[in-house]
């Protein structure tokens, strides 16, 4: 479907065109959404298993979450209302000519936020309801032997999680899709986009207050409670005797949920009216459509992958589960659906004869698999990373935050390789465009990447359930123990997502932005040439932008391997150390320790009288040398270098 260059998407001709498939698949999605909401309803409670218990502490959690969402959007709403009516002033200020571009952006705005808002609340909402169902689905038969509890436990828990992935990307499509259609009556596609970016301005409002509050929340809560019960009181996580055990669970649903939700929306959202916007700029009504039929139809696509998420690992007692097992229950229902996509991208593509965007919208899409698949091999105990920082547990607490920083450090580094490769070859095939329907691709499938990531905190509060109420038996909690470790995976490979997903969109944003700044009649190296007049580098330029990124990386990639080796040489230190004092027969006072210590770590045929070592000695003595009643007793047992 080839445009003219002067082709408009108006409403007279290809704006219905433009909004319908994306109205339609986000129906099919919110529909969904309403099926697995009553399907979750019917499932049994607490009650229903003579554990009222459960259902009590489920409300505490719930009511807790409620109360935080409230106060947050209290604040936000004084905050929200305020920018809208800047927005008003200065487009209305500043674009008069157009008429009422001004109010069109503050509606944007308003219903940006609003949706934004929306999503985190449902998604909130629906997570509470799905974790007291979640612990009794792992309760079953109450036996330990029960091989359907596990498989059971982790179906309901990825059906609260699927709720809140499809009610992100149903409200996110509709919304665009609607708001071009309703904001661009009368106006052509380079104002309709531009007006449209209140709507994404009001989302990222959103999203960086619930991220951030929400995870400030969920942290300190997390924190605190670890803090007093596990290293003070000594008590297991989640004991209802920790004061905080509520405060802890609320904060999995209004930080990797709700935060999560809004966080994911503004992204989803954003790619989009990036990718259109510059279509628009481009005056290309294939590329305007191209963003909105690839979300429509990775909706469907997602849809389709749910129902091939299933597991056969049994679990019994949770223990000696098959990781891996349970990775692939998830993981499958991802592939097929991004295989799926394919097939739905290449049929759109050659029907708009945008193939050379099909090959930007397959590395988005891999870059996105690439990223969620590393993100899992540094977060998952079944590989290397993880293993690690649990072998210097072995050597104590101090090893134990080396390595894991180390390790932390280190896993930037693939994911921003990958970044970096997916930019320098989406712009080499469609420039800054590229890049922005890469972005809409890699999260064109995010109803099903946000469900697993979603289904992390409905695990994990099913756990505290089981812990806190003591008539559960605790092989209860070894399998929420299972779907909670499988979910801290997905959750870290829902950040990656967000991550991988928010450097494509920013830059797109910013080579929008770009165009319109200098001059919005304006394409190629126009832009650039009036940076270099004004003696700047164009930021926006993607190899320069992936050079700035992969030079950001650099640090973290050199401190980490500089802390892993310490680590390792620190741990081998340690044991030996641990070797040796465990033949003393007598414990040396700090004096003597520090002689043998600096011993270990010179020369073997060592003597007092080097000057050099004596000196170094008398600073590791904290000042004083060893006295003669001391070196006396050493030699006494056989130690005369000592």
């Amino acid at each position: 479907m080839a445009s003219d260059d002067d082709e408009t998407l108006t409403i007279g001709g290809l704006r219905l065109i433009l909004v319908l498939p994306g109205i339609v698949a986000s129906i099919f999605a919110l529909v969904f959404v309403l099926v697995n909401m009553h399907q979750l309803a019917k499932l049994p409670t607490g009650k229903d298993i003579n554990k009222p218990k459960i259902d009590q502490l489920s409300k505490q959690i719930k009511d807790g979450a409620r109360a935080f969402l409230v106060a947050e959007y209290k604040y936000l709403s004084w905050f929200v209302a305020f920018l809208s009516a800047v927005l008003l002033i200065i487009f209305s200020l500043q674009y008069d000519a157009t008429g009422s571009q001004g109010v069109r952006t503050f509606a944007g705005f308003i219903v940006g936020a609003i949706l934004s808002a929306s999503a985190g609340w449902m998604g909130m909402m629906v997570a509470t309801d799905g974790n007291v169902r979640t612990t009794v689905a792992c309760i079953g038969t109450e036996s330990p032997d029960d091989p359907t509890a596990l498989p059971k436990g982790l179906s309901v828990a990825f059906k609260t999680g699927s709720i809140m992935g499809f009610t992100v990307v149903g409200l996110g499509l509709f919304g665009v899709s609607l708001m071009i259609f309703v904001l661009g009556i009368g106006y052509n596609d380079e104002h309709t986009m531009q007006v449209m970016s209140g709507f994404g301005f009001g989302a990222s409002a959103i999203a960086l207050f619930a991220r951030v509050a929400g995870g400030i929340y969920t942290k300190a809560a997390d924190v605190g409670a670890d803090l007093v019960g596990k290293l003070e009181a000594g008590i297991d996580e989640d004991d209802p005797h920790n004061p905080a055990v509520i405060a802890d669970n609320v904060g999995d649903n209004v930080g990797d949920v709700a935060g999560m939700g809004a966080d994911l929306f503004e992204s989803y959202v954003g790619s989009i009216i990036a990718a259109a916007t510059l279509g628009a700029q481009l005056k290309s009504s294939d590329k305007i459509l191209l963003p909105f039929f690839l979300s429509a139809s990775g909706i469907v696509c997602s849809m389709i992958g749910c129902f091939a998420v299933s597991t056969n690992e049994t679990g019994k007692s949770g223990k000696n589960t098959n990781m891996a097992g349970l990775m692939w229950a998830l993981e499958k229902g991802m592939y097929l659906a991004g295989f799926l996509f394919v097939g739905a991208a290449a049929g759109i593509c050659a029907w708009l004869d945008e193939m050379k965007s099909f090959g930007c919208v397959i590395i988005g899409l891999v870059a996105g698999m690439m990223i969620g698949k590393v993100t899992e091999y540094f977060t998952s105990f079944d590989f290397a990373p993880v293993r690690s920082i649990t072998d210097r547990g072995k050597t104590g607490a101090a090893t134990v935050v080396i390595q894991g920083l180390g390790v932390g450090m280190l896993s930037c580094v693939p994911p921003t390789v990958i970044i970096v490769a997916a930019i320098l070859a989406c712009a080499a095939l469609e420039n800054d465009y590229g890049v922005a329907i890469a972005a809409v691709g890699m999260l064109a499938t995010l109803g099903i990447t946000l469900a697993t990531d979603a289904y992390g905190p409905v695990a994990d509060n099913a756990g505290g359930l089981a812990e806190m109420d003591p008539s559960v038996p605790d092989y209860v909690r070894d399998r929420t123990d299972c779907l909670d470790a499988l979910g801290n995976t997905t959750a870290a490979t829902g950040k990656g997502f967000a991550i991988g997903s928010a450097v494509l969109t920013s830059l797109s944003l910013l080579a929008a932005f770009k165009a319109q700044a200098f001059d919005s009649e304006t394409t190629g190296d126009s832009e650039t040439t009036a940076l270099e007049d004004m003696g700047g580098l164009d930021i926006g330029d993607p190899v320069i932008l992936s050079g700035v990124i992969f030079g950001a990386m650099l640090p973290y990639m050199f401190a980490a391997l500089t802390m892993i080796s310490v680590g390792k040489a620190a741990a081998e230190i340690i044991q030996e150390v641990r070797r040796q004092v465990s033949t003393w027969d007598v414990a040396p006072t700090r004096c003597s320790r520090s002689w043998r210590l600096l011993r270990l770590v010179t020369t073997s045929n060592f003597h007092p009288t080097d000057s050099y070592k004596r000196s170094l000695l008398f600073a590791v003595c904290g000042g004083r040398r060893p006295s003669q009643r001391h070196q006396a007793r050493d030699r006494r047992r056989g130690d005369p270098g000592g």
